[in-house]
């Protein structure tokens, strides 16, 4: 196995009274693409600051290969510069490479980092991290805010590059396609398995079986332990002072184990009265803002107990959808006719029901008294805010303190609180962690009401749906019986562009004659421009930096320095090989053109 580019050795960190981490090693060799597992508040992206050299540990040893580049993408990106290529060259990248890794994300390179929106930040932050082409790429959160399309093509980016990546997530079908290792964060250390994330819950449950058996010998030593002191034997005082001791030992361990023992969610839901059977029912909807067409000509029956799927890209107009059949939004046509008896638990991805100023405490009890109405039995607010994870030092807190996460469950809080047929979830699985989700997905799976569900969660779908309703952007709305899979195996080529629909859909006899282009796209033809360049400029710096590697001296005097210029020039020459290959094809694709 080749040696670590980046690694921990017994790292040690405190925040506080609290232990955050135990003895963690963590090492990551070149090319390896592995997932950091763990729950919410275990401390994964204080890991990650570790890793990239923003935090020191009290104790322990990280290790970084001389000159390795180390690219972070926090959960919560800040885009800056002009424009969005100013944004992505800061970071060091050519100004090819930076163009081209927007371009891969969907975005324009002009266009202002003003008034973005949560997808354009995360893509923009991506895509500034692939084009500085890292050796070791730690992404935290990666997929939040990004739609189903937007998460594929950054897998397809994962998979290319060269260098390692280590990646929080809480996307179930994206970790298994891009990793190859796990790191499980748990109870202050990290576990390592050398498999992709499919075998992760078969591994983690048959150690915390194992765990759960320790913990139960443990009580039954203590239970033997003071049975034995109880018979006030007085004999042999040395034997017994030892017992004693012994008796303490297990006792301290026991209490370690219950004070770190991980907090569990006790989610409930509870239906509301019944709804009649119609829960909406839409004919010939359609709804546009100015020339932009969000719905044309949509017809569905959505019914008491089915759970629907709401899927599209970023901007597709999901959340106008849904509000257009709950009647909260008039259609421009066509019409809604909503159930009787509806009950309605709403949670939008944006979180405008949470104001920054107001207290956990607030938000749970409608800003009065100390009693929260859960299901028509009352709690009390500190009580209930311990189910959903909330420490009593919390209710009176900020929501500006929360983080993503905590956000997501405060939500959720509020909104499971009061009984409910109709649940509509918009985004839900941002910031949660997956023992949040698989409870959630439990809930719902038992859940005798009705599910309205917008989300970029593959596996969530999959899981959930009964039926899928998939926008294009330009108005097509189609719906199709259970989950995503189902869905792109009913519906091929439903999201492709008009023009490759066309393509796709058109007779053999009409494919055999395309209008013939007579000359490089501009993208091409750019591209031509600056790999020329590129070919003319890069032999004189590979040659300065051979000059200087002439030195007899300087591995001895200044081995960092060796090192960085070695890396230099193999990147130099790597990147000179991909152009010439690169512009060798264009310039025959020209030529090709020309006749």
């Amino acid at each position: 196995m080749a040696a670590p580019i980046l690694a921990l050795k017994d790292v040690r960190l405190a925040d506080g009274a609290t232990m955050l981490f135990d003895g963690v090693d963590l090492a990551i060799e070149p090319g390896v693409k592995a997932s950091l597992v763990g729950r919410n508040g275990a401390g994964k992206s204080t890991l990650m600051r570790i890793l990239t050299g923003q935090i020191e540990a009290d104790a322990g040893d990280r290790f970084a290969t001389p000159g390795a580049k180390v690219v972070f993408v926090h959960q919560e990106p800040l885009i800056e510069g002009a424009t969005l290529l100013e944004h992505v060259e800061a970071g060091g990248a050519p100004h090819y490479e930076a163009e081209a890794a927007l371009m891969a994300f969907d975005l324009d390179p002009a266009k202002s980092t003003k008034g973005l929106s949560g997808g354009e930040i995360r893509r923009a932050a991506l895509a500034r991290a692939f084009a500085e082409q890292p050796d070791v790429l730690l992404l935290d959160e990666p997929t939040n805010h990004l739609d189903i399309f937007a998460i594929q093509t950054l897998e397809e980016k994962i998979a290319q590059m060269r260098g390692a990546a280590l990646i929080v997530s809480h996307d179930r079908a994206f970790l298994e396609r891009v990793t190859r290792r796990c790191y499980w964060l748990e109870g202050r250390k990290v576990r390592r398995l050398d498999k992709g994330f499919a075998a992760f819950d078969e591994w983690s449950e048959a150690i915390l079986e194992a765990e759960a058996d320790e913990f139960r010998r443990l009580n039954k030593a203590i239970e033997r332990e003071q049975h034995w002191m109880a018979r006030g034997v007085t004999g042999r005082r040395a034997r017994n002072e030892g017992r004693r001791r012994r008796l303490i030992a297990m006792r301290q361990q026991k209490a370690t184990v219950l004070k770190e023992a991980r907090g569990q969610l006790s989610m409930g839901l509870a239906s509301g009265d019944t709804s009649g059977k119609r829960v909406a029912e839409a004919k010939g909807l359609s709804k546009a803002f100015g020339e932009r067409v969000i719905v044309k000509g949509f017809s569905t029956r959505i019914q008491r107990g089915d759970r629907v799927a709401v899927v599209g890209p970023n901007g597709a107009g999901k959340t106008t959808l849904v509000k257009l059949l709950l009647g909260e939004l008039p259609a421009d046509a066509g019409e809604v006719k909503l159930g009787t008896g509806l009950q309605i638990a709403y949670i939008d991805q944006a979180r405008a029901e949470l104001k920054e100023g107001d207290t956990l405490w607030d938000v749970l009890t409608d800003g009065g008294g100390d009693q929260v109405m859960v299901r028509g039995v009352p709690k009390h607010v500190a009580g209930y805010a311990k189910e959903f994870l909330f420490q009593d030092k919390q209710l009176r807190q900020p929501v500006s303190s929360l983080s993503g996460g905590e956000r997501n469950r405060l939500l959720l809080a509020r909104a499971l609180a009061k009984p409910a047929n109709l649940l509509v979830l918009d985004e839900p699985t941002n910031d949660l962690d997956m023992e949040t989700l698989d409870l959630l997905e439990d809930l719902l799976a038992d859940f005798d009401g009705t599910l309205i569900l917008v989300s970029h969660d593959r596996d969530f779908i999959d899981r959930l749906a009964s039926s899928t309703i998939a926008m294009d952007g330009r108005g097509n709305v189609v719906e199709t019986p259970g989950g995503w899979k189902d869905f792109l195996e009913q519906n091929p080529g439903f999201f492709d562009a008009p023009e490759t629909a066309a393509v796709k859909a058109a007779p053999a006899a009409a494919k055999a004659e395309p209008k013939k282009a007579v000359k490089l796209s501009y993208k091409d033809q750019r591209r031509l421009e600056e790999l020329d360049a590129l070919v003319h400029k890069l032999p004189g710096e590979i040659a300065k930096l051979d000059a200087e590697l002439t030195d007899p001296d300087l591995y001895a005097k200044d081995r960092p320095r060796f090192d960085r210029i070695m890396k230099a020039a193999d990147k130099a020459r790597a990147d000179l090989a991909a152009a010439e290959e690169e512009w060798l094809h264009l310039e025959e694709k020209r030529e090709a053109l020309a006749g």
